[in-house]
């Protein structure tokens, strides 16, 4: 997802930009979604053949093909993305089937029909929602009663390592207390199944399941942080105080990933429930 509403004041919707957001931030979704399949969280939700699904916050459409691929000819997908950019992409993907379309549309408000769909999916966007339960109450919205909502995400991202040097353990600290200023939840994952419950939603389940597990080095998680940090240096010099000091943390964090006597893993939790009415 590309950008994101918060709410501004008077209860006024203020547009913020992804974090992540750059030219290359499609292909890097695809290689996680290449390293990481989504088909397990998503059959562990309860997808089915034959429903009709709505995958928000799409992005570059990467998780859109396995989707397709559980609810086979008598199914369909429709992807919501924010970014204009990454629905072209997600059109470029999904170009000739008949049962599977990109649109643009945002949290909180999407635009689309009231109980139009029996599925509907969001995976790694809560994390960067302010205020994710009015984007939880749109899933809910969209969904038609006894349908599933279902979301899955992260919890402590780049948190989960062993050895600790120092100077990465003082700089996520200080990542964190900035990136958690702007809305950024590293612990979203632990919190959606209160949100769930809150929400009114029945049957609540929860899954945990690897983002990754990396004992020693992993070429393709490293080119994944190296292009996170880059694009996030902005942001961070800013929190960090000056270029350097930044620097000399990424290119910490990046020589632990390469570590090979160094454990690093992420989990995800999928947790889905029922619209009862």
């Amino acid at each position: 997802m590309s950008a994101q509403s918060v709410t501004a004041g008077d209860n006024q919707p203020a547009q913020v930009s992804y974090l992540m957001e750059s030219s290359r931030e499609g292909e890097r979704l695809r290689q996680q979604e290449r390293a990481n399949p989504s088909a397990e969280r998503l059959l562990q939700a309860g997808l089915c053949a034959g429903q009709r699904v709505v995958d928000l916050g799409c992005g570059a459409g990467a998780v859109m093909p396995a989707i397709l691929d559980i609810v086979g000819p008598g199914g369909s997908v429709t992807g919501v993305d924010a970014s204009a950019d990454r629905v072209v992409e997600a059109r470029r993907l999904i170009e000739g089937v008949p049962n599977a379309e990109a649109i643009v549309g945002a949290f909180p408000s999407t635009g689309l029909p009231e109980a139009s769909f029996y599925f509907s999916w969001s995976q790694f966007v809560f994390e960067y929602l302010p205020q994710p339960e009015l984007a939880l109450r749109e899933m809910i919205r969209v969904t038609r009663p006894g349908g599933t909502v279902a979301v899955a995400d992260v919890d402590g991202l780049g948190l989960s390592f062993w050895p600790r040097p120092p100077v990465v353990e003082e700089g996520l600290a200080v990542l964190m207390q900035g990136l958690s200023a702007l809305g950024f939840d590293f612990f979203i994952g632990r919190k959606l199944y209160t949100l769930f419950r809150e929400a009114g939603l029945r049957e609540v389940s929860v899954h945990l399941s690897s983002l990754y597990v990396s004992a020693g080095a992993n070429e393709r998680l490293i080119a994944d942080y190296a292009q996170r940090f880059e694009v996030l240096k902005p942001v961070a010099i800013k929190v960090f105080g000056d270029a350097r000091r930044y620097d000399d943390f990424a290119s910490a964090y990046l020589d632990l990933l390469a570590d090979s006597d160094a454990l690093k893993y992420a989990v995800v939790l999928t947790v889905a429930g029922r619209r009862e009415r």
